[in-house]
Parts: C-alpha cells; structure tokens; sequence
C-alpha cells in the first residue's frame, strides 16, 4: 500500500514538530514520521503512559505543547515508524517505512529531514562496561520514565548537558558522587556573552549549578574520567586533571553518565546528494542548507540538529521558518517569519556547542586496548594497525575491518575513527569525511525489506547440459 502527501517531515522532536504544523496550516497534505511513541524528540521527550503525575518541567511543558498543537492540527502522524530508505522517483520522493511490522510505501513532492543529533562518547578505557550510559541517554530515562541510571553516580561530559544530568539525579532522589568536566570556568566565561540573549536558559543553567554547589557535590573542573572500574559491573572511576596530565581523585560509583557533545545525524541528507562541510562550531561535518532550509536538491529540505547543533529553541523557530518556505515553493501565499528569533536563538546554542570540541587531551584518554567499535569490538590498537598499512579514509578503515557496518551504523564509532586517522596522518580533521552512507538508513528484518517476495517465484533456468 502507498500513501501520499505533498510533503512528508522525517523527525517529529522540535524542528520537525513546528515545520509540519506551519506546512499544515497552509492546506497542504502533510505526513510527519518518527520512531518514538509520541512526538517530541529527544529534548521533549514524551512521559511513559505508566507515570500518572509528574512534576512539570520547562521542556516537558514545551512537548505538551508541540504534541497538543500537532494533535489539533490536519498534519498526519505516524509514529512509531522507521524510515530505511528514500528515493527521487519521477518528481517526488519514495519511502519506504517500517510500522507495525509491515513494510510500507509513502510519497511526496517535497521531503523535510528533522533527523536530529546523536551523542557523541570519547572511548576510555572500561567505557563499555555495564552501569555507564550516555548524558543524552539519561536525560531519556529521565523525562520517560523517571528512572535513574543508579544509586550512586558520576556524571562526567562537557557542556550545559553535565549539570543538567547531575541535578535531575539529585531531584529524582539519587546521589551524585562528583561531576567532572573537561570544560574550565575560563571556557565558560568566554561563552557567557553569547549566553545573554537567552536569559531564561542561562537562569535555567544558573539554578542547575547552585544546586550542585549547595549540595557540595564535587566539581572538578578541567578533569574528564580516564577510566572505569569493574568487571562485570562499574564499581567507580579515576579521573584525570587535562591541564597537567596528572590523575585525579578516584570515586567509588555504581554508575556513570558520560558524554561529549552532539553529532547532526547527516546520513539521509548525505545520501540523497546534498553536499557537506565540517564545521566544529555547528557539531562537525553538516549538510549545506540556507536557515530556512532550502538546498541544492529539489524539493529537499532540512531544519534543525540535523543540519548543525543550535539547540532546541534554536531547531523550533527553523522548523517554523522551514515549514513555510515549503508551503510558498508550494504556491501557497505564506508569510516568511523574522530570522532575528532564530539567529538569537542560534548564537546561544552555537556557543553551547563550542563548548564540546574535540580536545586532543581528551582525546588521548583512548588507549590502544580500549575497544572504540563497540560492534565488532575493535580497540585502537586495531584501527590504527589499519591506518598505518593505508587505510587514509573512514571508507577505508570500514572496508578492511567493517568498522562502522555493525547495528550503530558507525554511530557510536566515526567520530572516533576520523580523529584517529587525522592525528595519524596528520590530515585536518576536515579532510577526513565520513563514510559513504547507503541503504537501510537504519537497521531493519531483513524479511521486511524483502517484503511479499517469495523464492518460489524465482524464474530458475534447468541445469546446462553435460
């Protein structure tokens, strides 16, 4: 069965939420698709049907709001719905979804990719062990569910996402053993300027940090974990002072909330053509779009993390403005949205990111046992083994070791490869882009992908004479 619109939005979190709500306000047939349950994203993650009270928090109020506003709209929502596959066919575009375990076709004349961001984790030693997850992933349990990753918890990372984490632990009822940042106070001193035109998130921020301080929760600032302790499970971390390179205090711990900063998810802009550039103020290697999401593919559009890390505000008001520059190239007569909110919003976020570069200190934590493919469990010592017999690109480095063909799809793993090879060949990091990406986007039963196919069909010419 194929369905069809006039624009189909891929990411329902913020920027795609907004851009299907301004489409479907001009009239047009508008489908937004999204693998999670409600939309919302990642920031404004739905809450589990299981929780029945909760108490409400800005970014739960602003989901409520998205999700209430695309409830009331003509927009259609397909939750719940992998997206493995796009194609140009004849002037539209061609998906190929996965729901409710049925392979399933839309199209549409014009596509917008709110694919969003991914967490990026530099590998150290023990980093795979059972009891650490992501900053990101906790903020997941966190807003779902309400879980907590344990009972006792280092909370380590860059940027705002580290106090975020390591105060929602503390208002969930959990212990924060230390937060350790890579980040100094002089890196957020320099980023405060552009903090100022959002004042609401830099009070958020502010209230976040008091009550750590308050708390006397250790803060080590310049510090990152150098590694995990355990077997079976985390029993703690050591931690190392990035400004000396001496090791640090050592925290005894039954879980830990690692991470260091956002990738944009590119691959299906990648795919379909659309020309990429490396940019560590936007989260590393972006797709080239105009802020209302206009690129050199026809009827292609992209809005928020996906083409660059801005934040949630910042991916919201591009959405909208996305959203109706579709609908005028569409011949509907919508009004263009003031930029101003936007680049605010932007210069905020922007400096956010800034904040999670990559830094050869950290970097360095990498040791040649730590494993850096988690799917085929690759360590450094590995990939650079590859390297040095002239594997000069991630192309490379994935064809002679699969790195980067397991169930992540390279996720977990390229950011890492890439600054491996640089430093190695003492390439930039620029001139190392990423692999080729190719169909499924995203993994899937290989029975759905074949679909109604059926071997018996197969037209078997008889065998060739002797």
């Amino acid at each position: 069965m194929t369905e069809h619109y006039d624009i189909a939005v891929i990411g329902a979190g913020p920027a795609g939420g907004n851009a299907a709500l301004e489409a479907a306000r001009s009239g047009l047939r508008v489908v937004l698709l999204d693998e999670q349950l409600a939309p919302g994203g990642q920031v404004w993650r739905a809450k589990s049907a299981s929780i029945v009270a909760a108490p409400a928090t800005p970014e739960g109020r602003a989901g409520d709001a998205l999700r209430s506003a695309l409830g009331a709209s003509e927009a259609t929502l397909r939750a719940s719905t992998r997206v493995w596959d796009i194609r140009r066919q004849t002037g539209a575009w061609t998906l190929q979804i996965l729901r409710d375990n049925t392979s399933l076709e839309i199209t549409a004349r014009t596509l917008i990719l709110a694919t969003g961001a991914r967490e990026y984790v530099q590998p150290v030693p023990g980093w795979t062990t059972p009891g650490v997850i992501g900053l990101a992933g906790a903020t997941a349990l966190f807003k779902q569910s309400l879980s907590l990753p344990g009972n006792r918890t280092v909370v380590s990372g860059t940027g705002p996402l580290v106090f975020y984490v390591a105060s929602e632990i503390r208002r969930l009822g959990g212990t924060v053993a230390a937060v350790v940042t890579p980040n100094s106070r002089a890196d957020w001193a320099r980023a405060v300027p552009s903090m100022l035109d959002q004042p609401k998130l830099l009070a958020q921020g502010a209230v976040w940090l008091a009550d750590l301080m308050l708390a006397r929760v250790p803060i080590l600032w310049g510090h990152a974990v150098s590694d995990v302790l355990g077997a079976d499970h985390i029993t703690g971390v050591k931690t190392r002072n990035l400004r000396n390179s001496l090791a640090g205090p050592e925290f005894a711990a039954d879980s830990l909330c690692l991470g260091h900063g956002l990738v944009p998810n590119i691959e299906a802009a990648q795919m379909l053509g659309v020309p990429i550039r490396h940019d560590a103020s936007l989260g590393g290697w972006v797709p080239e779009a105009e802020p209302d999401g206009a690129t050199n593919i026809e009827g292609l559009y992209l809005c928020g993390d996906g083409c660059g890390i801005r934040g949630a505000v910042a991916a919201g008001l591009q959405g909208t403005l996305t959203g109706a520059r579709v609908a005028r190239d569409l011949g509907k007569s919508t009004p263009a949205p003031s930029l101003r909110q936007w680049q605010r919003a932007a210069r905020f976020g922007q400096a956010m990111t800034a904040l999670s570069r990559p830094r050869p200190e950290v970097q360095a934590l990498t040791t040649q046992d730590t494993i850096v493919c988690r799917c085929e469990s690759l360590r450094r010592d590995d990939i650079t083994a590859e390297i040095t017999t002239g594997a000069a690109s991630a192309n490379a480095v994935k064809s002679g070791l699969r790195a980067g063909m397991g169930p992540c799809g390279g996720k977990y793993c390229q950011t890492a490869i890439a600054g491996l090879i640089a430093a190695q060949t003492g390439k930039a990091i620029a001139d190392v882009p990423p692999p080729t990406p190719r169909p499924p986007l995203r993994p899937l039963p290989i029975g759905q992908a074949v679909g109604d196919f059926d071997y018996d069909d197969l037209p078997i010419p008889k065998p060739a004479p002797l």
